[in-house]
This record gives structure tokens, C-alpha cells and sequence, in this order.
């Protein structure tokens, strides 16, 4: 009756001043190539400030030592997360009482070789990771829907542990980096997700070229994705919406160009084969009108269209989101509208984070057909009262005017009587406070708890859910 949906923003790897997912994107792309903590980064042109806006930007060159083993890095996240959802029409839980529960313990380890020297150099990248149940059970597993902290058996059992191990081979001619193995794309149409025990992954083949300043081009063929709570590496591909697809591959392609320190400018595409085409326009902008004053702001687009045998049915589709905002000292305050023109649900893989729009949340992405929503998000960084570290968010979302009557066979939905849902209302609460030591002993330990509250008509599920995150980095080498 409902669809697998859900959205789990990122907890890793988020500064207390960022103000949406692009943001958070961005940062782990100006790391993309390791995403590690104390990395040596030189950004071209863009300042601090504009980092909390721009939806994409490849910005970085690491500045490294030569050789394989000389710049070399070892690193271990420790992950502790727990999760909770109370579903109150009691769609998700596989006993029906409609309430999931999962705490889980994972440790991501992952190696990053220097390249040799020369013009042309090579390295190597390799990973191991293992989530370990700490509390869960069959009456409290999510089954196999959008819940997914765990892997469960045909009983709907979580296990008792599983693991991901694998690697990437790599090669460096002059500024153009090439990948094949296990990679972790970051872009608008292709991006892995990070929001549980363990992170998705894909397998295949990614380029990234920076040889102009401010310029970063990628591109890439993966054959197969694994979802965080899955132990293999190619398990093929899975859309939110319509589950499993039989496609061989997904291609991508684009860049990210920063004009100046205010201006940032974003353009991808990508196939599916046999499923979709989607295409992807950005850009993000900031002015600032003092030292403690600046405005912000960004604009995305995306549209989709079928493909070759058509696996999802037939779609043409375009979706959009723009964004103002205005940052006071310690306080970000951002308005943002978002309104999906087509008449199907706005699909991406599933589990991944590639859905860049500002009202795609942390449960809720309002990207049903010919919905149209607001947002308002409010930020308060408490460095400037002392507390350097600490951290609150909270926003408010609401989407109307979600239509079913047009829909093709894969994405309708119908109500009791078997008509298209017309008139579909939601609206989404987000609150979020995090901690970050800043010094000692336990530095860059973060502490995080988010609250979301979800209330729909007939579409979507009403829930309350709490997620406690503690992540604990080490730099091993």
C-alpha cells in the first residue's frame, strides 16, 4: 500500500553552520577523494561562507606527499546509532503494531594509497566495514522496507552482524584521476548515502579531472550498488519508488565551476539504461552585506524522461527548488519552494543522496506529482555564545496539491476504492542538536540527536522518530 520511500539526510561530516543537504554534499565532495578528517585541502576561491550554500562544487586539490606509501592514509570511524519509528497508521512494522527500533554499533576502516611517481602514477583504495547488532528484534526490525538499519532474513530477523569488504584500483595521469572497483560517487544524478550503521556504495568505473582552476569535471559507469544494509558489493540497482530495476548499468556525467567567491554553478546528466535519462542544473550564490551580515542563496533543477525498454514506464518529468536566506552572526534563516511540474513521483536510487533539492528532508522529499511545498529553517551556531562545538537546527515543511490522476503503472497510487489519490496534503517538523569536542583526549567526537514529526492524508505515512548518532573518527596514518 506504501511505497518504499523515505529520505535520511547524512549525520557524518556536517558543520554547524550548514543550512541543507546540498551543503552537505558539498563538503564531501571538496574531500571526494577521501573524505577523511585532518586532511590538508587548498579550496580554489571559495570562502568559508559560501560553503554553506553552494548545492556542488569539486573545489579541492589535497596537497600530499609523493609516493604510494609516503601519502598514505589509514582511517577508522567509529559509528554508534540508534533509531526509532513510531509509524501511527502501522504500515512499516512487519508485525503490524507499526513501530521500529534498531541500535547498532559499525566501524568503517578504509585505506588510501598514495600514487607512485612519475607523470602517470598508481594507487590503491580499499575498505573493510562491520555493523553489529546491539538491540533489535523481529517485532522491531522494519522488515524489509524504508527503515533499514539492519539486514533481516525471510522472518524478518535482523542479524546479529555484517560486513562490507572491498577496493578500488586507481591511476593518476597529470590531474585527471581514474577509479575501477568499489567507488563512492558524489554528484547531483549519482551519489552515494551515508545515513546508517554503514554507507552505500557502487561498483564500477568514476573519472574526475581538475586541471582548470575552480573547474571539476566527473564522469563515471558503475554496474551495481550496494545499500547500507547489505553485505555484497554488486547487488544491482533499486529506485526509491519502484524498488528493484533490471537495468546493466547507470553513466554520468558533468562539472562543477566556481565563477568567483560568490557564484558556483552546477550541470550533470545521467542514464539508467533502459529506465531514465535525468539532467540535472545548479547554482548557488552568497552576498555579503557586512562582517556578520550576508545573504544566500540557490536554485535547482532536474529533469527525468524514460529510456530505451522503459523498465519505470513512461515519465517526463522536471522538479525544481530555489532558496533565500540570510545569515546574522550565529543565525541562519532560510526560506525555500520546491514544486514537482510532472506526473510521477520523482525517483532516484534508493538509499542514496542523490536528490538535490531543498525540501528533500529528512523523511520527506515532496517530490509527488504536481506537489508543490515550502520550508523554513532556522540554524544557531553557539560558538559565538561560548560554546564552540555546539549546534541547533530546526525546520518546518509543508507540501499540497500531490495529484495521482495522471500517474503511470509504476508510480500510481490509489486510494480504497481504486482512484488515483488527488489532493494529497503533508507536512514535515525536523529538530536537530549536535555536539563536536573541540579538544583533549576525545576531539572530534559528535554527539547528535534528531526528532522529525510527520503528518500526510492519504499518501504517506504520520510518524515520530528519534535517531541518536555518535561517530568517533580516528587517523590511524
Amino acid at each position: 500500500m506504501f511505497p518504499p520511500h523515505s529520505r535520511y539526510p547524512r549525520f557524518a561530516t556536517i558543520s554547524p553552520g550548514q543550512i541543507n543537504k546540498n551543503a552537505r554534499l558539498h563538503k564531501k565532495l571538496i574531500t571526494a577523494n577521501t573524505k577523511e578528517r585532518n586532511m590538508h585541502i587548498r579550496y580554489y576561491v571559495l570562502p568559508l561562507s559560501l560553503l554553506a550554500t553552494v548545492p556542488l562544487a569539486a573545489v579541492a586539490v589535497e596537497e600530499k606527499p609523493e609516493g604510494f606509501i609516503e601519502g598514505s592514509r589509514v582511517n577508522v570511524l567509529a559509528r554508534n546509532f540508534y533509531f526509532n519509528r513510531d509509524d501511527r497508521k502501522g504500515q512499516s512494522s512487519p508485525t503490524g503494531n507499526g513501530y521500529s527500533e534498531a541500535w547498532a554499533q559499525g566501524l568503517i576502516g578504509k585505506f588510501e594509497s598514495g600514487f607512485t611517481q612519475g607523470t602517470v602514477g598508481f594507487g590503491l583504495d580499499a575498505f573493510a566495514m562491520v555493523g553489529v547488532k546491539l538491540d533489535s528484534g523481529t517485532g522491531r526490525s522494519g522488515g524489509k522496507g524504508s527503515f533499514g538499519v539492519l539486514p533481516v532474513d525471510s522472518d524478518n530477523r535482523p542479524e546479529d552482524a555484517y560486513s562490507k569488504v572491498g577496493g578500488a584500483a586507481k591511476l593518476r595521469v597529470l590531474d585527471t584521476v581514474i577509479k575501477a572497483g568499489d567507488v563512492f560517487p558524489l554528484t547531483p544524478v549519482v551519489a552515494y548515502g551515508d545515513s546508517r550503521v554503514l554507507p552505500e556504495s557502487f561498483r564500477g568505473v568514476t573519472l574526475q579531472n581538475t586541471s582548470l582552476e575552480g573547474l571539476s569535471l566527473q564522469g563515471g559507469r558503475l554496474s551495481g550498488m550496494s545499500q547500507p544494509n547489505e553485505s555484497g558489493m554488486d547487488k544491482g540497482f533499486s529506485t526509491f519508488y519502484a524498488g528493484r530495476v533490471d537495468s546493466p548499468w547507470i553513466g554520468y556525467v558533468g562539472g562543477d565551476y566556481s565563477v568567483n567567491e560568490h557564484l558556483s554553478l552546477s550541470l550533470y546528466g545521467s542514464r539508467l539504461k533502459d529506465a531514465w535519462n535525468q539532467y540535472y542544473a545548479g547554482g548557488a550564490a552568497s552576498y555579503p552585506l557586512s562582517d556578520d551580515v550576508s545573504l544566500f542563496g540557490d536554485i535547482n533543477y532536474y529533469k527525468a524522461v524514460d529510456e530505451g525498454k522503459k523498465l519505470l514506464g513512461e515519465f517526463d518529468n522536471t522538479i525544481w527548488s530555489a532558496k533565500v536566506g540570510v545569515k546574522v552572526g550565529a543565525h541562519s534563516l532560510a526560506v525555500s519552494h520546491q514544486r514537482n511540474n510532472g506526473n510521477d513521483d520523482f525517483d532516484y536510487l534508493r538509499q542514496s543522496d542523490s536528490i538535490f533539492l531543498n525540501n528533500s528532508i529528512q523523511y520527506s522529499d515532496f517530490n509527488s506529482p504536481k506537489e508543490r511545498s515550502w520550508m523554513l529553517r532556522y540554524d544557531l551556531d553557539m560558538q559565538a555564545f561560548g560554546i564552540p562545538g555546539l549546534s541547533f537546527m530546526t525546520r518546518y515543511a509543508k507540501g499540497t496539491d500531490a495529484d495521482y490522476s495522471h500517474a503511470n503503472a509504476v508510480y500510481m497510487r490509489r486510494d480504497g476504492a481504486g482512484n488515483p489519490l488527488t489532493d494529497q496534503r503533508r507536512w514535515e517538523r525536523d529538530i536537530e542538536a549536535k555536539y563536536v569536542v573541540q579538544s583533549g583526549n576525545l576531539k572530534d567526537l559528535s554527539l547528535r540527536l534528531r526528532q522529525a514529526t510527520v503528518r500526510s492524508s492519504s499518501f504517506e505515512s504520520d510518524l515520530e522518530e528519534v535517531r541518536v548518532i555518535v561517530e568517533y573518527p580516528l587517523a590511524v596514518l
